[in-house]
């Protein structure tokens, strides 16, 4: 929905979806990047956009700055946060358009990664690399020289050397299958789709039972799934969507959303599955989200 109406609304109207993008990528937070973009709103409704030569730097600026301060008095919490800690799922209706429109700079894998950087580390990263935003803008927004930002975001790519890398054939068919096996409870065919290293990960927060350590390998994985569906076969639903433009399922236990789940494939396999159960996550999973 937006903001606002008139001319400085429909300018940053445009810009919503990617300020929304970049707060979201630095905070791993669908709900804190629309209070982030909605506290920008109100200082860009403070200023005359007409005195402003490049109204899309100013909000990118105000956006990061706001993002990077965020991070910054949230480190404790993130620091007490109960078991394994996973970004809040943004969830599509599945297809290959979509999937084509989501980066791979959105998949809960690379934000994962994308959170072990320093709040100014991870901006610099994310503006020269993502957005393509000037190391001239880049400095003058984190306080640093451009010289010392090309620094920044060289160090940053090593550390995040292969996280963006796509999975060949990552696709729905093959996930498709892994859940029918998985509801038949089919261990031969499930143990066929799970990598030998696969990882499940799963994100209950302080409130829902959840695995407060990730499950390793073929067939732990496998049984630990096998059983959530066996045990909740008659009151769970599952229904195909995307996960941060990955293939994905979202589940209903009596009606209610209980959790979503990403699927990270390698070739014909799965090699990681991410598990929101967090409900603090899940409230906005209903919801249209336009983000670039």
């Amino acid at each position: 929905m937006g903001l606002s109406t008139g001319p400085a609304g429909d300018v940053f109207e445009a810009e919503r979806p990617r300020l929304l993008g970049l707060a979201y990528r630095m905070l791993g937070s669908l709900t804190d990047a629309e209070d982030i973009v909605q506290e920008a709103w109100l200082r860009w409704s403070s200023v005359d956009g007409d005195d402003l030569d490049r109204p899309q730097a100013w909000l990118t600026t105000v956006t990061t700055r706001l993002a990077i301060d965020w991070l910054r008095s949230g480190a404790r919490t993130r620091e007490e946060y109960v078991g394994p800690w996973l970004p809040e799922p943004v969830v599509g209706e599945p297809g290959p358009d979509e999937r084509a429109e989501l980066a791979d700079s959105l998949t809960l894998g690379f934000l994962t990664v994308l959170d072990r950087l320093e709040p100014t580390e991870r901006a610099v990263f994310l503006m020269a690399d993502v957005f393509s935003v000037s190391y001239r803008e880049i400095a003058a927004t984190v306080d640093k020289s451009p010289e010392a930002c090309r620094q920044i975001a060289s160090r940053a790519r090593r550390r995040l050397l292969g996280a963006r890398q796509r999975r060949a054939g990552a696709d729905r068919q093959l996930v498709d299958e892994l859940l029918v096996a998985l509801w038949l409870g089919d261990m031969d065919t499930v143990l066929k789709r799970l990598a030998p290293d696969v990882v499940l990960i799963t994100d209950g927060g302080a409130n829902r039972r959840a695995a407060r350590r990730p499950v390793t390998g073929g067939a732990r994985v496998g049984r630990f799934l096998t059983n959530l569906a066996h045990r909740y076969r008659a009151r769970m639903s599952v229904v195909p969507v995307t996960v941060n433009g990955e293939p994905g399922i979202l589940a209903r236990l009596d009606g209610e959303i209980d959790f979503v789940a990403a699927f990270e494939l390698d070739g014909d396999r799965v090699t990681t599955v991410r598990l929101v159960r967090n409900p603090d996550k899940l409230r906005l999973v209903d919801s249209e989200v336009r983000i670039t």
